[in-house]
């Protein structure tokens, strides 16, 4: 068993990584003191067939369980869902110390932590992270939101969980494609900060993409350490330093927003973005083709897109514009100049954008 702590001074919590480690779950909360009654937010799948053994942990600690399902899909990410299921929360909140645990990817981990956030103006929660993506990036570091039609994680609040809370056994349960997903968040990490990770991924393909446990917990470690470094130096992205977590997610955010959510999942539109984000590296001047086609090559190596279809680039173009990293109108996007480091470049020519996002055609 793992343990990375995140220190954000009196509001410090750890990550614990380990192979089938749920049972061990319940006596943790117990030594937060996080209250008696956990509030669990889950999808339908992750109920029936992790539900009975988290119950009997939490049970076993003395912890009052509720479970709100909600459909697992970027949909849940919605005012409308969230109004449903803080009802349901406050009804569940009567005489009782309640905390939330969230239960499952990205999606219920940013709904959690909102939900956390805004109720009784701020609850406990954490992140018991069910996907590889969840476990490397999205559990990690308090970024909490909802989706508008607009655009995504338009709604949200920096609010960090009492422990995030990893069992690499979760990860079994995945298919290729959710595997492959959660390998774009890996391969950013390993772009803009960790060069052996990186050349670890070139070489280990098999292993990883066959969930070998030693080396999803090996990846899962060292993605884990970065964010955590980078979210403490920079907790709500005001000094510059966590922008660099945005690799790809700029033109990948944009890529969901024009797709309706529907037909590219979240890692297979940030490594879309990563390829973008590449290929604008080099028309900036910054980055060597060379490096540019190792990069893209790592992408498709793990199954994942480089090339899009079914999606205009006029409106991928028109939903970057509502990114949150923008200062009015002057952009600011995440470029490489080498395996390990970023430069956040701004008021980059829209016609160098286009083109970047025309090399996706």
């Amino acid at each position: 068993m793992k343990k990375i702590k995140v220190n954000f001074g009196q509001r410090s919590y750890q990550i614990i990584i380990g192979q089938n480690i749920l049972d061990s779950l319940g006596a943790f909360l117990n030594s937060l003191r996080l209250g008696s009654d956990a509030f669990i937010i889950t999808n339908n799948f992750l109920k029936n067939k992790y539900g009975l053994k988290l119950t009997r942990s939490l049970s076993k600690a003395g912890i009052n369980q509720y479970f709100k399902v909600v459909p697992d899909s970027e949909k849940s990410k919605s005012i409308k869902t969230a109004s449903q299921v803080i009802k349901d929360l406050a009804e569940f909140d009567k005489n009782k110390k309640v905390f939330i645990l969230a239960f499952g990817g990205g999606v219920v981990g940013d709904l959690s932590g909102f939900l956390a956030s805004i109720y009784r103006r701020g609850i406990s929660y954490i992140q018991v992270p069910t996907t590889l993506l969840a476990q490397v990036d999205s559990a990690i570091g308090g970024k909490t939101a909802l989706d508008l039609e607009t655009g995504k994680n338009l709604i949200g609040a920096f609010y960090q969980p009492k422990l995030v809370f990893s069992d690499v056994d979760f990860l079994k349960s995945l298919d290729k494609l959710q595997l492959s997903s959660g390998m774009a968040e890996v391969i950013k990490y390993a772009v803009i900060k960790d060069q052996k990770l990186f050349v670890y991924l070139e070489n280990n393909r098999d292993q990883i993409l066959s969930a070998s446990p030693t080396a999803l917990e090996k990846i899962i470690g060292s993605c884990s350490v970065i964010k955590a470094r980078i979210a403490e130096a920079d907790e709500k992205e005001k000094l510059g330093l966590r922008t660099i977590l945005n690799f790809g997610h700029t033109i990948g955010h944009a890529i969901e927003t024009a797709a309706g959510y529907k037909k590219y999942n979240h890692g297979q539109a940030v490594a879309l973005g990563m390829a973008a984000a590449a290929d604008l590296s080099v028309r900036f001047g910054i980055l060597d083709e060379k490096t540019s086609l190792r990069i893209k090559n790592l992408i498709k190596l793990y199954g994942l897109p480089l090339k899009l279809k079914g999606v205009s680039a006029e409106r991928i173009i028109k939903a970057h514009f509502h990114d949150k990293k923008f200062s009015g109108k002057v952009n600011k996007l995440v470029l490489v100049s080498a395996i390990g480091k970023t430069r956040i470049a701004r008021n980059i020519d829209l016609k160098l954008i286009k083109a970047a996002v025309g090399s996706l055609y």
